[in-house]
């Protein structure tokens, strides 16, 4: 509604003229962090993206009283490396991670069964201070073969003797 011609008006509240804004320029992606192509880039330490992936955070708390640790190991950093592997196996499904992808991870590591002394002897420079470190948890969740991914966590469960065919454990760690 306007305002009458009668009625005082400021100067602070008188109508003034809008300002032009100039037509922006053709934007390119020149930023060093812009991604170039139609995929995101795949290697190692990049990581798998998907949706929602700080869930298995929550879901992973779930598992911290049930996991089966040897001596010198310690929950935080079994779930932060379990957590990575987890949601690298929901991303490759393209979905948010759910319970069974955390079953699955602590599982194949052998936290939840109890692991075969050669696994539990390859993982622990792996999963040292792997709560505070992201490569070690990007390396951790690198070590499972693609084909691996696609196993039911029952399947690991049984396989686990044979890490060997489910893992690819780096020789320098």
């Amino acid at each position: 509604m306007t305002q009458p011609n009668f009625v005082p008006v400021v100067e602070a509240d008188q109508v003034r003229r809008s300002y032009q804004l100039e037509v922006p320029s053709i934007w390119t992606a020149t930023r060093p962090s812009e991604l170039s192509g139609k995929r995101q880039p795949a290697g190692a330490f990049l990581g798998t993206p998907g949706p929602d992936q700080g869930f298995a955070l929550k879901l992973a708390r779930r598992f911290e009283d049930r996991l089966v640790l040897l001596p010198g190991e310690q929950a935080a950093d079994a779930i932060s490396g379990c957590t990575a592997v987890a949601m690298r196996r929901a991303a490759s499904y393209g979905r948010a991670p759910v319970i069974h992808d955390l079953t699955w991870a602590f599982t194949l590591w052998g936290f939840l069964v109890g692991a075969p002394s050669d696994l539990a002897e390859a993982r622990e420079p792996l999963f040292r201070s792997a709560s505070h470190h992201y490569q070690a948890q990007r390396t951790i969740a690198d070590c499972v073969f693609e084909s691996t991914l696609r196993m039911t966590p029952q399947q690991v469960a049984e396989g686990i003797g044979e890490w060997h065919a489910l893992l690819e454990i780096p020789s320098h760690h």
